[in-house]
């Protein structure tokens, strides 16, 4: 049954890959993005191949916003079966310049050097916000329309993160964990209702937030990279594609009692103790 699907931060790479793949399976695709072009480019791509979508404007941290967009989807496509809460991301004002702090660290004087005691307040806040806010918010809105219906759902998008967390990026690792017992709070709540929640929690992929970390110009892994690489058992980078699979199972009917689970697409990264 064809069913209406909104996915915020669908412009980008990782979010932009599973609306496509939700559209193929009939669905009708609202491509939420702060960037209208990149939410264009998307629902173009899916009209082209013969599905139903549009691209809407919205900022997940503005709730008029939302709202907005919530009446344009309304208007074309119909009430809202399923939200894909994507839109996430980190900040360099919230990551430290090393994994591991030093006495000696106090005294470096080099220009965008952070120690922990450097943190800016602003960026922190803004990481926490833009994952944890910018679920929070457009799930106010949209989980409205799915309320006296059946096989509705929200599916957020937590992290590696959220379960262990990753040196030099303390707000990313805080707000995702928030991302992860929200969605656990969440399903608990709207349970009365039918309205299932769940979380996937990617581990590395490369995207544009992430690439020069990772990899260097010439493609070879940064030092980062190569730790990254050498935790997870698979000996690789996630796919865009790796999502799509478990994006479908808890987005259907045949998970239909599966609600309140993080989902780990990892490669193996949580599984592994690194001996």
């Amino acid at each position: 049954m064809s069913k209406v699907i909104v996915l915020t931060g669908a412009g980008g790479v990782l979010c932009s890959t599973l609306a496509k793949a939700l559209a193929k399976e009939g669905h009708k695709i609202a491509v939420l993005d702060l960037r209208k072009d990149a939410a264009d480019a998307v629902a173009n791509d899916i009209n082209k191949e013969g599905g139903k979508a549009i691209g809407v404007a919205a900022n997940v941290l503005k709730k008029d916003s939302l709202e907005e967009a919530k009446n344009e989807i309304n208007n074309t496509l119909g009430t809202v079966d399923i939200l894909v809460n994507g839109a996430g991301g980190n900040h360099p004002l919230g990551t430290t310049s090393n994994p591991h702090f030093l006495k000696e660290d106090l005294l470096n004087k080099d220009e965008g050097f952070k120690t922990f005691f450097d943190l800016d307040s602003e960026g922190i806040e803004f990481v926490f916000n833009l994952n944890f806010i910018g679920t929070l918010l457009p799930t106010q809105v949209f989980a409205k329309d799915m309320v006296g219906k059946k096989g509705c759902s929200i599916l957020n998008i937590s992290s590696m993160n959220a379960f262990t967390p990753l040196t030099k990026i303390p707000a990313y690792s805080g707000a995702k964990a928030a991302v992860s017992n929200f969605t656990q709070w969440l399903a608990v709540h709207f349970s009365k209702e039918g309205i299932r929640v769940n979380a996937l929690a990617p581990g590395f992929f490369l995207t544009d937030q992430n690439r020069t970390l990772l990899t260097n110009n010439d493609g070879k892994l940064t030092a980062r990279g190569t730790t990254i690489i050498n935790q997870t058992p698979m000996g690789r980078f996630g796919e865009p594609e790796d999502l799509i699979g478990t994006t479908l199972w808890l987005c259907s009917e045949g998970a239909s009692f599966v609600t309140g689970v993080v989902v780990p697409i990892d490669g193996g990264f949580s599984a592994f103790s690194g001996v």
